[in-house]
């Protein structure tokens, strides 16, 4: 890959919280990067304009943010704004203007009836994959894997189950949620399995990362709601355990759930006026698509080496110039 060798424009960030009625008071991050004195873009003079990006609670999508905000930021001109927002706010922020592109979304067929235009408001589009292939399941460390191997299969899980329980538990064995706010179906799927566990919520990426790191290090035994992309599993690779094979309509109703999560082509959805808007950064968010890798690079930098989310943007960007310059055709 070449350097990259065009000089940014100056930027600096603004900080400020933002509210929006939409049936609910949605919170809002916004970080602006600004100061262009220039508003032409590589598109033959077209203004960029706002360019309004959430960002979920999960290092890899503040990742892939980052990344295509800092190209639309120095590349076409865009005054960029990172929506910090939890999914289902995300999409009801299309309506209002607040977010323009949710770069990764994990499949919610419930939103998309509610925002595409065959059967909902029509404030939301597709913009197809972003190339990453998510995997949601359940997780224990390696060392526990290598321990007790029959544990990657669900049915020998209830014989273990008090090796789990923490204080927590009542006496059953803990099963690590994440952020219930993710897609997530692990309270059904340990009733329905009959299996000897309750959930109990880490409540952040950052929490479920620290206690699968220290059960790791400390040979403790934990169990899991965990996924890929993931930056930690180039430092910790986690083991999956099997559970029964998805089936399409094993999830419906959520409820019923007993089965494994689908591999997930992960996608993006954007707000319908902001793709009719002329932007140049539409095409940009149309081309764009990376591997699991290329974000497992930048969720490292910016989670595992404490950079900047844009400094980290950046040095990727530095040495992958050809795949932007392909994102950016007919910009």
């Amino acid at each position: 890959m070449r350097k990259h060798s065009r000089t940014p424009a100056r930027r600096s960030r603004v900080v400020a919280w933002t509210g929006v009625a939409v049936g609910a008071t949605m919170a809002l991050s916004a970080c602006g990067g600004g100061d262009i004195e220039d508003s032409e873009s590589a598109s033959g003079g077209e203004d960029c304009g706002d360019l309004n990006l959430a960002v979920n609670p999960w290092v890899g999508m503040e990742a892939s943010a980052h990344v295509v905000g800092t190209v639309a930021q120095t590349e076409l001109g865009c005054t960029v704004n990172y929506r910090e927002t939890k999914e289902e706010l995300s999409w009801a922020g299309f309506g209002s203007g607040e977010v323009d592109v949710i770069i990764e979304d994990w499949g919610h067929p419930d939103l998309e009836k509610q925002y595409f235009a065959d059967s909902g408001d029509g404030s939301a589009e597709s913009f197809g994959p972003n190339g990453n292939e998510g995997v949601i399941g359940w997780y224990v460390p390696p060392w526990l894997a290598e321990e007790h191997p029959d544990i990657l299969d669900w049915e020998n899980l209830n014989k273990y189950a008090s090796e789990f329980a923490t204080s927590e538990s009542g006496g059953q064995g803990q099963f690590l949620g994440a952020d219930p706010s993710y897609v997530q179906f692990d309270e059904a799927i340990v009733e329905n399995l009959d299996l000897d566990f309750k959930v109990v919520f880490s409540g952040s990426e950052a929490a479920s990362i620290a206690a699968f790191q220290k059960a790791e290090e400390n040979e403790e035994w934990l169990i899991g709601y965990f996924y890929e992309p993931q930056w930690l599993f180039a430092e910790v690779p986690l083991e999956k355990v099997q559970l029964p094979p998805y089936e399409p309509g094993c999830q419906a109703p959520a409820s019923a759930t007993d089965c494994d999560y689908p591999v997930t082509t992960l996608i993006k959805i954007v707000s319908t006026e902001w793709a009719d808007s002329g932007s140049p950064a539409v095409d940009l968010v149309k081309n764009f698509e990376w591997t699991n890798e290329d974000q497992n690079e930048v969720g490292e930098m910016i989670a595992g080496e404490g950079m900047d989310p844009d400094d980290a943007a950046q040095a990727w960007i530095d040495e992958n110039q050809d795949m932007v310059d392909q994102w950016l055709e007919g910009t």
